[in-house]
């Protein structure tokens, strides 16, 4: 009896203090996100680098909020007609901007009214990927290193012609950098995009082309064109055999980055829980395996760190788009 009774008594205390567990535990377990679905806004038309990473987001995020999170494209004036929408978001519509540095960097400068304020209008929540500029010949030059082609430009520097993509483009001013780094005044010429940039550029009428890394790696992988140097601090994890510039001599390094931005409008909790959020999504090791594949580099984030890398990513860029007197 008196061991029956033990048992039961202990059985009975295990109880309460499961029990007692059970709001504390309840406190500690992530809250949902209330206010319905969370759409992410993408101001570009799918399928490109910031439209894949979007999705790959958002199916992991659905889950994890608890409610659905859709990708919604609204391409139109180069990212900036998106920003002029979700601007306008009110507190209790759940919806992100995944913009890039074009739109939230670029166009402020260069534009005499944008349509918006990156710093008034919106608040940054968590920056997600990063990617790499890339520099790369084709088969009119038969060049395998970054450094021969220094030497070509310095005995040659007529030559000095960096295809871009698009006037006004990210790859358009760091292709302004790669100029100062290399002694050379570099003629810009803009293409309509990143396939005909890469199309002149493997049929020889292209010298020199500047562009990001994914757009340009699948035809350095074919054989058609040859990149020479990255603009990372390190190689990208899916291109180990091409060299930073560092590497190859020069001392440049930048990048380009895709970062979710909330409307001002959107209350700081919700903010900071969508960032945590985000932030602990960017770290599953399966959307890792898939960014990966996609030529992605995935970044974890959260707000304060986000904020901290968009005044150091200003700080670099602003001279250099200042200075180069560009307006569209």
């Amino acid at each position: 009896m008196p061991a029956f009774l033990s048992r039961r008594k202990l059985i009975m205390a295990w109880g309460v203090a499961l029990a007692a567990c059970a709001p504390l535990a309840q406190a500690q377990a992530p809250a949902a996100l209330d206010g319905g679905p969370l759409t992410l806004v993408v101001g570009y038309a799918p399928g490109g680098s910031t439209d894949r990473i979007a999705r790959l987001i958002a199916e992991r995020l659905t889950p994890k909020l608890g409610v659905q999170v859709s990708v919604e494209n609204r391409p139109g004036e180069g990212g900036r007609l998106a920003a002029k929408e979700v601007k306008r978001a009110p507190a209790t519509q759940n919806v992100l901007m995944l913009g890039n540095p074009a739109v939230m960097v670029v166009a402020p400068l260069v534009i005499k009214d944008a349509g918006y304020d990156p710093d008034k209008d919106f608040v940054p929540v968590s920056q997600v990927s990063s990617y790499d500029f890339a520099l790369a010949v084709g088969s009119k030059l038969q060049l395998d290193r970054a450094m021969f082609l220094v030497g070509r430009l310095w005995a040659h520097p007529e030559e000095a012609i960096f295809g871009v993509p698009a006037t006004g483009s990210l790859p358009h001013f760091f292709g302004l950098m790669v100029g100062d780094a290399l002694s050379v005044q570099p003629q810009i010429k803009g293409y309509g995009g990143s396939a005909p940039l890469a199309a002149d550029l493997v049929n020889g009428s292209l010298p020199i082309a500047i562009d990001t890394l994914d757009s340009l790696y699948p035809q350095h992988v074919a054989g058609k064109i040859r990149i020479l140097a990255t603009s990372g601090k390190k190689r990208a994890s899916f291109a180990p055999n091409i060299p930073t510039f560092s590497e190859a001599g020069m001392k440049i390094d930048a990048d380009g980055w895709n970062t979710f931005f909330a409307p001002a409008s959107m209350p700081p909790a919700k903010v900071q829980l969508l960032a945590n959020s985000i932030r602990d999504v960017m770290k599953d090791p399966g959307l890792h395996k898939a960014a990966d594949a996609l030529f992605i580099t995935p970044v974890s984030s959260n707000a304060a760190e986000t904020t901290q890398m968009l005044k150091a990513y200003r700080a670099q860029w602003e001279p250099v788009v200042r200075r180069s007197g560009f307006h569209p």
